[in-house]
Protein backbone atom coordinates (compact mmCIF):
# COMPACT_ATOMS: atom_id res chain seq x y z
CA UNK A 1 0.00 0.00 0.00
CA UNK A 2 1.10 3.54 -0.66
CA UNK A 3 1.15 5.64 2.50
CA UNK A 4 0.38 8.86 0.63
CA UNK A 5 -2.67 7.30 -1.06
CA UNK A 6 -3.87 5.85 2.24
CA UNK A 7 -3.51 9.23 3.98
CA UNK A 8 -5.39 11.04 1.20
CA UNK A 9 -8.26 8.56 1.39
CA UNK A 10 -8.38 8.95 5.17
CA UNK A 11 -8.57 12.71 4.75
CA UNK A 12 -11.28 12.43 2.07
CA UNK A 13 -13.37 10.33 4.44
CA UNK A 14 -12.56 12.39 7.56
CA UNK A 15 -12.94 15.87 6.06
CA UNK A 16 -16.54 16.33 7.15
CA UNK A 17 -17.24 13.53 9.57
CA UNK A 18 -17.71 16.20 12.26
CA UNK A 19 -20.83 17.49 10.55
CA UNK A 20 -22.18 14.47 8.75
CA UNK A 21 -22.85 10.96 10.00
CA UNK A 22 -21.84 7.99 7.87
CA UNK A 23 -19.55 9.94 5.53
CA UNK A 24 -17.73 6.78 4.47
CA UNK A 25 -21.01 5.05 3.60
CA UNK A 26 -22.25 8.08 1.63
CA UNK A 27 -19.12 7.92 -0.52
CA UNK A 28 -20.05 4.38 -1.71
CA UNK A 29 -16.37 3.44 -1.99
CA UNK A 30 -15.45 0.27 -3.86
CA UNK A 31 -12.80 -2.24 -2.76
CA UNK A 32 -9.32 -1.53 -4.11
CA UNK A 33 -8.46 -2.28 -7.74
CA UNK A 34 -6.37 -5.36 -8.52
CA UNK A 35 -3.47 -5.89 -10.90
CA UNK A 36 -5.90 -7.38 -13.47
CA UNK A 37 -7.92 -4.14 -13.40
CA UNK A 38 -4.80 -2.06 -14.07
CA UNK A 39 -3.72 -4.39 -16.88
CA UNK A 40 -7.18 -4.18 -18.48
CA UNK A 41 -7.27 -0.38 -18.53
CA UNK A 42 -3.68 -0.10 -19.76
CA UNK A 43 -4.35 -2.58 -22.55
CA UNK A 44 -7.71 -1.03 -23.54
CA UNK A 45 -6.55 2.61 -23.50
CA UNK A 46 -3.05 1.73 -24.75
CA UNK A 47 -1.44 3.79 -21.99
CA UNK A 48 0.74 3.29 -18.94
CA UNK A 49 -0.98 4.35 -15.75
CA UNK A 50 0.93 6.76 -13.52
CA UNK A 51 2.01 5.11 -10.25
CA UNK A 52 0.05 7.66 -8.20
CA UNK A 53 -3.16 6.62 -9.96
CA UNK A 54 -2.42 2.94 -9.34
CA UNK A 55 -1.70 3.51 -5.65
CA UNK A 56 -4.84 5.66 -5.22
CA UNK A 57 -7.04 3.08 -6.95
CA UNK A 58 -5.40 0.24 -4.99
CA UNK A 59 -7.10 1.65 -1.88
CA UNK A 60 -10.54 2.23 -3.47
CA UNK A 61 -11.53 1.45 -7.07
CA UNK A 62 -13.73 4.50 -7.36
CA UNK A 63 -17.26 4.98 -6.14
CA UNK A 64 -20.47 3.15 -6.90
CA UNK A 65 -22.36 6.03 -8.51
CA UNK A 66 -26.03 6.86 -8.29
CA UNK A 67 -28.43 9.07 -6.40
CA UNK A 68 -27.17 10.20 -3.01
CA UNK A 69 -23.50 9.49 -3.64
CA UNK A 70 -21.28 12.08 -2.00
CA UNK A 71 -18.53 13.65 -4.14
CA UNK A 72 -15.02 12.54 -3.29
CA UNK A 73 -13.71 16.07 -4.03
CA UNK A 74 -15.34 19.20 -5.46
CA UNK A 75 -18.48 18.05 -7.31
CA UNK A 76 -16.81 14.94 -8.73
CA UNK A 77 -17.58 11.25 -8.41
CA UNK A 78 -14.57 8.96 -8.82
CA UNK A 79 -15.19 6.37 -11.54
CA UNK A 80 -14.34 2.69 -11.04
CA UNK A 81 -11.94 1.35 -13.69
CA UNK A 82 -14.79 -0.31 -15.64
CA UNK A 83 -16.58 3.05 -15.87
CA UNK A 84 -13.35 4.84 -16.88
CA UNK A 85 -13.10 2.44 -19.82
CA UNK A 86 -16.77 3.01 -20.72
CA UNK A 87 -16.41 6.81 -20.53
CA UNK A 88 -13.16 6.77 -22.52
CA UNK A 89 -14.79 4.59 -25.21
CA UNK A 90 -17.77 6.95 -25.37
CA UNK A 91 -15.52 10.00 -25.73
CA UNK A 92 -13.46 8.27 -28.42
CA UNK A 93 -16.59 7.50 -30.46
CA UNK A 94 -18.69 10.60 -29.84
CA UNK A 95 -16.41 13.58 -29.52
CA UNK A 96 -16.03 15.76 -32.59
CA UNK A 97 -13.01 18.05 -32.16
CA UNK A 98 -14.34 20.44 -34.80
CA UNK A 99 -17.36 21.35 -32.67
CA UNK A 100 -15.64 23.80 -30.33
CA UNK A 101 -13.14 26.61 -30.23
CA UNK A 102 -10.08 25.78 -28.17
CA UNK A 103 -8.45 27.54 -25.24
CA UNK A 104 -5.78 25.28 -23.80
CA UNK A 105 -2.99 25.70 -21.24
CA UNK A 106 0.51 25.35 -22.73
CA UNK A 107 1.13 22.16 -20.72
CA UNK A 108 -1.63 20.39 -22.68
CA UNK A 109 -1.41 19.33 -26.32
CA UNK A 110 -3.65 21.62 -28.43
CA UNK A 111 -6.49 19.16 -28.99
CA UNK A 112 -9.99 19.09 -27.56
CA UNK A 113 -9.86 15.34 -26.86
CA UNK A 114 -6.77 13.16 -26.58
CA UNK A 115 -7.02 9.35 -26.51
CA UNK A 116 -4.22 9.39 -23.92
CA UNK A 117 -6.39 11.22 -21.36
CA UNK A 118 -7.87 8.99 -18.66
CA UNK A 119 -11.34 10.24 -17.55
CA UNK A 120 -11.18 9.23 -13.87
CA UNK A 121 -14.03 11.30 -12.44
CA UNK A 122 -17.15 13.06 -13.64
CA UNK A 123 -19.67 15.63 -12.47
CA UNK A 124 -22.70 13.82 -13.91
CA UNK A 125 -23.10 16.40 -16.68
CA UNK A 126 -20.65 15.06 -19.27
CA UNK A 127 -17.56 16.81 -17.90
CA UNK A 128 -14.56 14.80 -16.73
CA UNK A 129 -11.46 15.10 -14.63
CA UNK A 130 -8.68 13.46 -16.66
CA UNK A 131 -5.16 12.24 -16.08
CA UNK A 132 -2.97 13.31 -19.01
CA UNK A 133 -0.50 10.62 -20.11
CA UNK A 134 0.47 12.55 -23.26
CA UNK A 135 1.23 16.16 -22.24
CA UNK A 136 2.73 18.96 -24.29
CA UNK A 137 6.43 19.63 -23.84
CA UNK A 138 5.74 22.12 -21.01
CA UNK A 139 3.57 19.61 -19.13
CA UNK A 140 4.22 16.47 -17.10
CA UNK A 141 2.90 12.94 -17.51
CA UNK A 142 0.19 12.41 -14.92
CA UNK A 143 -0.97 16.03 -14.79
CA UNK A 144 -4.65 16.50 -14.01
CA UNK A 145 -6.97 18.45 -16.31
CA UNK A 146 -10.62 19.19 -16.79
CA UNK A 147 -12.41 18.08 -19.96
CA UNK A 148 -15.55 20.19 -20.45
CA UNK A 149 -17.90 18.57 -22.97
CA UNK A 150 -19.40 21.85 -24.22
CA UNK A 151 -16.51 24.24 -23.74
CA UNK A 152 -13.11 24.15 -25.42
CA UNK A 153 -11.22 25.33 -22.35
CA UNK A 154 -8.67 22.81 -20.98
CA UNK A 155 -6.63 23.64 -17.90
CA UNK A 156 -4.08 21.86 -15.75
CA UNK A 157 -5.48 21.54 -12.23
CA UNK A 158 -2.47 19.80 -10.70
CA UNK A 159 0.86 18.28 -11.72
CA UNK A 160 -0.26 14.94 -10.26
CA UNK A 161 -3.38 13.27 -8.89
CA UNK A 162 -2.08 13.62 -5.34
CA UNK A 163 -1.36 17.35 -5.81
CA UNK A 164 -4.87 17.88 -7.20
CA UNK A 165 -6.57 16.03 -4.33
CA UNK A 166 -4.44 17.86 -1.78
CA UNK A 167 -5.52 21.21 -3.27
CA UNK A 168 -9.18 20.13 -3.17
CA UNK A 169 -8.89 19.07 0.47
CA UNK A 170 -7.36 22.47 1.31
CA UNK A 171 -10.36 24.14 -0.35
CA UNK A 172 -12.72 22.23 1.96
CA UNK A 173 -11.18 23.70 5.11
Amino acid sequence: MNNQADRLWERIVDRSSDTEANVKESLHLQPGARDEDFQLIERTLEITLPESLKSFYSVHNGQNGGVGVRSFVRNLTLSPISEIIDNWTFLQEEFDPDDLEMSIDSEIKPVLWNAKWIPIAGNGGGDYLCIDTDPAEAGVVGQVLYFWHDWGYRSVEGKSLFEFIEACLQEDR
